[in-house]
């Protein structure tokens, strides 16, 4: 990525102190890239899973989970990916943030074939389900019937590998097996970690 830094300022601050900085500069100069390669482009494609790092205006950050029918993630092209987001809690975590700050990074791993993981970094924007359909004729269609409330687009500034050490092998479940895409909140998890429960204990107590 000629004429341009890779990686922050942070990054190359603690390189030199703690003496990586030309471990780091091969790494950058070895597999960071500015755009998806055809090898990047197919392995987003048999993706049904990835996880997106947002944080707001302040710097407060948010990772959140995504999945979907393999090519969720869909490669609009070498420099460009869009995922829909569909009906969820209702808070908004991610676009909220994406609302104020643009500045997004995915991670994708292959716990099945390849054990091996892709990190994508870019700018993100929010599009239409409608107004996105109409400029990219390929888009997959709509999970369980019903239309994204909208589409994050992300222009790719940074592409890179995630190395296989410590990634676990995993044998996927039959959907078959899951109620996917249920609305049952029970079926979700419901109060699985018990916070609801404790307020209200908490509440009754004070009372």
């Amino acid at each position: 990525m000629p004429g341009t830094q890779v990686g922050s300022d942070g990054e190359h601050e603690l390189q030199e102190t703690l003496g990586t900085t030309e471990r780091a500069e091969r790494f950058y100069d070895d597999q960071v890239i500015d755009y998806l390669n055809p090898m990047m482009m197919e392995f987003v494609t048999r993706m049904d899973m990835a996880f997106i790092s947002t944080a707001d205006a302040h710097g407060e950050c948010d990772a959140s989970f995504r999945a979907g029918t393999p090519g969720f993630l869909h490669v609009i092209d070498d420099r460009t990916i869009a995922y829909p987001e569909y009906r969820g809690n209702g808070v908004m975590a991610s676009l909220g943030n994406i609302l104020e700050n643009p500045h997004v990074g995915i991670l994708m791993i292959d716990f099945v074939r390849d054990l091996i993981g892709l990190h994508v970094n870019g700018k993100a924007r929010m599009v239409a389900d409608s107004e996105l359909r109409e400029a990219v004729s390929d888009l997959p269609p709509a999970e369980r019937g019903k239309a994204a409330q909208v589409w994050v687009v992300v222009d790719v500034e940074e592409a890179y590998i995630h190395c296989r050490k410590h990634i676990p092998q995993m044998i996927p479940v039959s959907r078959d097996r899951r109620e996917w895409g249920t609305d049952n909140v029970r079926a979700k998890g419901g109060d699985y970690f018990g916070v609801k429960a404790g307020r209200q204990h908490a509440e009754v107590k004070a009372g």
